[in-house]
């Protein structure tokens, strides 16, 4: 049953999962987190954050990793298989049918007005990440200064997504290496007195 359910909830995001990537996620959140409970908000945020920083299409990436957590490597299979499967077909069927008629106004408008639908979507799950951290943060001022900085660092000096989630995990291995040698030093001295 738990595989039927794994293939479904795979199958079902590669199928609406129109433009790739990032219109796959709020779809990954939607089955894994909220309908499934396969895993929790904050092990899909950070899985999510690792899979980005790693090369390959994140869809393959979540769905392994999601289904690994459900039922290990057949599982992983499973949910690969399931989300790849109705790319491939449609990706073959839809070319035949682009190629034919794409110079029809009606083809090109259908193609033009799935893009708001995608940009609402992104909108959407950044927002309900956005609220998590900030909820979730100790330090809210150490917040807004990430958000000011990839503003900046996206908008401003067009550095490439991949390398500013790049720099970010680095900074945050730094920062939380850092801590644990300052408590673990910290207890030593109290261990000590």
């Amino acid at each position: 049953m738990i595989y039927w359910q794994l293939f479904l909830a795979f199958f079902r995001i590669g199928i609406f999962g129109y433009g790739g990537g990032p219109t796959m996620i709020p779809l990954f959140y939607t089955e894994c987190v909220k309908k499934y409970k396969w895993v929790t908000e904050e092990e899909f945020t950070d899985n999510l954050a690792l899979g980005n920083a790693l090369p390959g299409p994140i869809a393959t990436k979540m769905a392994a990793y999601v289904g690994y957590r459900v039922k290990g490597w057949s599982g992983a299979l499973v949910a690969n298989c399931a989300v790849v499967l109705p790319v491939v077909l449609l990706m073959i069927g839809l070319l035949q049918v682009i190629y034919q008629w794409k110079d029809v106004p009606a083809v090109r408008s259908m193609i033009q007005a799935i893009q708001p639908v995608i940009a609402v979507m992104t909108a959407v799950l950044t927002w309900e990440f956005l609220q998590k951290g900030w909820k979730d943060a100790k330090r809210k001022n150490g917040v807004v200064a990430m958000l000011v900085l990839s503003l900046a660092a996206l908008l401003l000096l067009d550095l490439h997504p991949g390398i500013l989630v790049g720099i970010a995990l680095a900074a945050s291995f730094g920062y939380a290496t850092w801590m644990v040698k300052r408590q673990k030093s910290k207890n030593d001295k109290e261990g000590a007195a």
